[in-house]
């Protein structure tokens, strides 16, 4: 399998998934600007919405969306637990945290990547993630994982989109459940790898 990714981007939820799955896998970096990859492709020929993460299976097929492909690479090594059992109502949990956290939170997120952003404009959209923050930390005072007792894929994805709060002056530390939550998740062995890996990657141009 090859992962297309972007340091500092949702790629990274994936990429910790291939980890902790101990999958053997790929680590092409995408020039976000020129979309050309490392492996010298045009990557709108991999993924035509041209961004990451994608997934390129070995027989060619490119998955899209972190979401799917979470979920998908979970499904290959059922034993770890990374998702629960598709039919099971647990996985409906699992899946309703996945689309808060796309649709709330790195959705919510995205406009503020942006620096010609009105301040004013950018207030607005930080106050709204505040609320939806106010919501996993009520959870997380709860339980260590959004999930309960284990790691889920879930967990993969907030930790990467909670990585860009600070960026966006938005300080966890007002949620000591979130401090604890990224302090813990970041002590994971996949998580290290991951972030070494996409750190020492070279850039494309």
């Amino acid at each position: 399998m090859k992962l297309y990714f972007a340091p500092d981007t949702c790629s990274l939820s994936p990429h910790i998934v291939l980890r902790e799955l101990g999958l053997p896998f790929e680590l092409i970096r995408v020039n976000n600007r020129t979309k050309r990859s490392a492996d010298g492709q045009d990557f709108y020929q991999v993924n035509p919405k041209g961004y990451v993460a994608a997934l390129m299976l070995d027989d060619g097929r490119v998955i899209t969306e972190g979401t799917a492909i979470v979920q998908y690479l979970a499904d290959l090594r059922p034993d770890t637990s990374l998702a629960p059992p598709p039919t099971s109502f647990e996985r409906v949990r699992l899946q309703e945290w996945l689309n808060f956290i796309t649709s709330e939170i790195h959705s919510g997120s995205s406009p503020l990547f942006n620096a010609a952003l009105p301040e004013e404009v950018k207030t607005l959209f930080r106050d709204k993630l505040r609320r939806r923050l106010d919501v996993v930390a009520q959870t997380l005072e709860k339980q260590p994982f959004l999930l309960g007792e284990h790691f889920s894929v879930a967990d993969a994805y907030l930790f990467t989109v909670l990585r860009w709060m600070a960026p966006f002056s938005i300080e966890l530390k007002y949620w000591p459940s979130l401090t604890r939550y990224m302090a813990l998740i970041a002590q994971r062995e996949s998580v290290q790898a991951a972030l070494a890996a996409e750190a020492a990657s070279q850039e494309v141009t």
